[in-house]
């Protein structure tokens, strides 16, 4: 008996929703490896003496790649191993309407771009977090070609798996789920700053823009982790071509 035949049938559509909602079975050992991977590893890229390598004070930008591939591509394994039931059946209901997920993505990912702007102006105006810059000096340094698997593939799976599937779709058996989708939005953008930025609204501001819409489409979709993923990967894919198409130098204040 698969895992999904195990779990509790879900139940009818919720109005409004294009899909049916989703019972949870609760979290595995695979979920809590993923995530102590995913805080660990980063961890210990910092701590470790790893500056005094000579590969990597020889070409940094491929270094710091070459880590976060590495850091990120062991997390994917285990997630993809934890949720691969999850996202096969998730798949499947987005292929019954390839048209409206081929006409929605787009949509939902102008409505990213429009809250993130709303959000930033709000919070006093752009301001480049060191997450961005790191992303951008690595662009210069590493080819499109790859770049891309670690930005559009497996870090939005990753992220997705922890920030969603995990924090609010697992973590409502236990909670409210309002209060997850607050949690899941409030440690999405912390994340993306911590150690490296003040801690300020401006700071957090573009990471909330874009915590929020991701929560909104995976509960939209009745928590459709591959839809989810899409939308990050397609605005990721969106900042990958800018990256390397445009001088976003010349865009910072």
């Amino acid at each position: 008996m698969s895992t999904l035949d195990s779990m509790p049938r879900p139940r009818g559509p919720r109005p409004g929703n294009p899909a049916p909602g989703r019972r949870f079975g609760r979290f595995t050992g695979t979920d809590l490896l993923a995530v102590v991977l995913y805080v660990a590893l980063p961890l210990a890229v910092v701590l470790l003496p790893l500056d005094r390598a000579g590969w990597i004070r020889t070409n940094p930008a491929v270094a710091s790649y070459l880590l976060n591939l590495g850091v990120y591509g062991v997390v994917f394994v285990v997630a993809a191993i934890s949720a691969r039931a999850y996202f096969a059946r998730d798949v499947r209901i987005l292929a019954t309407r390839p048209w409206f997920t081929a006409g929605i993505l787009p949509l939902m990912l102008i409505a990213m771009l429009v809250v993130t702007a709303i959000l930033v102006t709000l919070a006093g105006g752009i301001r480049i977090s060191q997450n961005q810059q790191d992303i951008e000096s690595v662009a210069q340094g590493v080819p499109w070609w790859f770049t891309a698997p670690l930005l559009v593939v497996v870090g939005p799976f990753v992220e997705e798996f922890v920030f969603r599937h995990l924090m609010i779709g697992k973590l409502s058996l236990f909670l409210n789920r309002w209060l997850c989708y607050a949690i899941s939005i409030a440690l999405f953008a912390s994340l993306h700053i911590v150690g490296r930025d003040d801690f300020t609204i401006q700071a957090l501001a573009p990471y909330l823009g874009l915590g929020a819409v991701l929560v909104f489409a995976y509960a939209w979709t009745g928590n459709n982790l591959a839809f989810s993923v899409s939308l990050h990967a397609l605005k990721n894919l969106l900042s990958v071509v800018l990256m390397y198409t445009l001088d976003l130098s010349a865009l910072q204040p």
